[in-house]
């Protein structure tokens, strides 16, 4: 499965990237099949800038785009300014297709200097992926500055969304994986998990009854 993380950290190094690299492991431990490509935005900055002008993304802008709508599954992180998601991080979604995240499993994430800017993540990022049909799984992560000190809390989120994130796409992998590939109603194992063609379900209901 390929997993893509979109940073929006514009230092180095950067806590933003630093949540996108905790979360990735976390993801990837609870999955070896997982590949991971990051984004890093800040090195796209100039790019997406020309692209609302001339209407083209540049190579590198082009092949990110490409890498977030052909991936699996995504980890979004950004920091807070304004109390909402950077400018930089909206305006590299506004250059992507509106339908290409229809049905893509997505975990939203943020930093900030204080925990009071938590709520980011389910007035601001939530609602962004809500609109592009992306399917945002429940579990959200904050990072607020002294979260950074070993708080066990940080860690319990991180692993709690990870294996959401790691569900949802295990999941869709898999009705694809059938689709592309079922020529008869054999179950097939994919990422550890049997999976069922529905009318062999549903026949075997039937023969129950």
């Amino acid at each position: 499965m390929k997993l893509v993380v979109v940073s929006a950290g514009l230092s180095v190094p950067s806590s933003t990237r630093l949540l996108g690299d905790r979360l990735t492991a976390a993801a990837a431990e609870l999955d070896a099949s997982v590949q991971v490509q990051v984004v890093e935005l800040r090195e796209l900055a100039v790019e997406i800038a020309h692209n609302f002008t001339n209407g083209f993304p540049d190579r590198a802008l082009g092949a990110a785009i490409t890498a977030v709508t052909e991936a699996d599954g995504l980890i979004v992180v950004t920091p807070v300014f304004s109390a909402s998601y950077s400018g930089l991080f909206k305006s590299f979604f506004d250059v992507i297709d509106a339908d290409a995240l229809t049905g893509k499993p997505v975990l939203i994430a943020a930093t900030g200097g204080t925990a009071r800017h938590s709520l980011v993540l389910d007035h601001a990022l939530r609602p962004l992926f809500a609109y592009l049909r992306a399917v945002v799984v429940p579990t959200g992560v904050y990072a607020a500055s002294e979260d950074w000190g070993g708080a066990q809390g940080l860690a319990r989120r991180i692993e709690r969304a990870a294996g959401e994130l790691v569900v949802l796409m295990t999941g869709i992998t898999a009705t694809r994986y059938m689709r592309e590939t079922a020529v008869d109603d054999t179950p097939v194992e994919v990422g550890g998990f049997a999976v069922v063609p529905f009318e062999q379900q549903l026949a075997a209901l039937r023969t129950a009854d």
